[in-house]
């Protein structure tokens, strides 16, 4: 490859996008085009580099030695490019580019939260900005942002990555629950030792830190999620018990389906932070969506 066109730029993209989603078809909803299409860029891309990128079969995909390289340098140079775009547009006064945001799931009907109040600031600024927003867990959101595959993320956070900064926004509420149908569900007087003898549901993506907050050993989890959904779910069967967030949990709560157990002992406030990857200089874009979160943050 002696010269970068535009062509050999989107089929750097759909590289970029295959390597972070881990193979063809996950890649599919990011890029929105299908997995012959795929396959045919990857080909291409392939053939124009003469090297082979990447191996796929029944041992799954990966990066072979030189793909690998070949992704580390595709990653720079779009940076690059995406940085570059935003500068130039910067010079006709108006944001544009992309942003690429995400955000864990069902935070939305939190009014601690200052992601939709950043959205609306942000829209009132001159911008041309395409939104790319993302919904995963705290791990995922992490990775895509050390990944480049996102410009910043929104969430509670079990621990830190060095190669991340982590800015505090605001602190979601938490209560511990019990489901209609469930013997405990207005059950009286009920103590800490009752609970844990009842099947427990813990948030997989938290390291399990529900249930050591219950003083019990990580083994004693009944059942293990990895969305919020879920874990309301098992709740309202009215089979398992756990934390849900408060604001995310009132609708069920003021239908009489859902009790909050031990408040006083149990609930808690997981923090929320602003994360983005840490040495690298934010684009016009990222900069100015981060200074309206931090400035609704602030006008809490």
């Amino acid at each position: 490859m002696t010269g970068i066109s535009t062509a050999d730029l989107r089929l750097l993209r759909v590289f970029v996008a295959v390597a972070d989603a881990g193979g063809f078809a996950a890649a599919q909803p990011r890029l929105n085009i299908a997995a012959t299409t795929i396959s045919n860029h990857m080909a291409a891309l392939e053939q124009r580099l003469g090297v082979e990128l990447c191996q796929r079969g029944r041992a799954g995909f990966r990066l072979t030695d030189k793909g690998r390289i070949v992704y580390d340098a595709a990653r720079r140079l779009l940076d690059a490019a995406e940085a570059f775009r935003s500068q130039a547009a910067s010079l006709k006064g108006a944001l544009s580019g992309d942003l690429r945001m995400g955000l864990v799931d069902n935070t939305v009907t939190d009014d601690a939260s200052p992601v939709v109040r950043a959205v609306r600031r942000f829209s009132a600024r001159d911008h041309h900005v395409h939104l790319r927003v993302s919904i995963a867990g705290p791990q995922e959101l992490e990775q895509g942002v050390l990944d480049g595959g996102l410009d910043l993320a929104v969430g509670s956070f079990p621990r830190r990555v060095p190669s991340l900064t982590y800015a505090p926004l605001y602190a979601e509420r938490q209560d511990f629950y019990c489901g209609f149908g469930h013997r405990l569900f207005a059950a009286g007087s009920i103590g800490l030792d009752e609970i844990r003898r009842a099947r427990i549901v813990t948030r997989g993506y938290w390291n399990q830190h529900d249930i050591v907050r219950l003083d019990l050993p990580p083994a004693a989890a009944a059942a293990t999620v990895f969305n919020m959904e879920a874990q309301a779910a098992l709740i309202l069967s009215g089979a398992y018990l756990g934390f849900l967030p408060t604001h995310y949990a009132r609708r069920w709560v003021e239908a009489g389906a859902l009790q909050a157990l031990l408040p006083d002992a149990l609930s808690y406030d997981a923090l929320f932070d602003l994360v983005l990857r840490r040495g690298v200089q934010p684009t016009r874009v990222v900069a100015a969506f981060a200074d309206d979160l931090m400035a609704e943050r602030a006008a809490d």
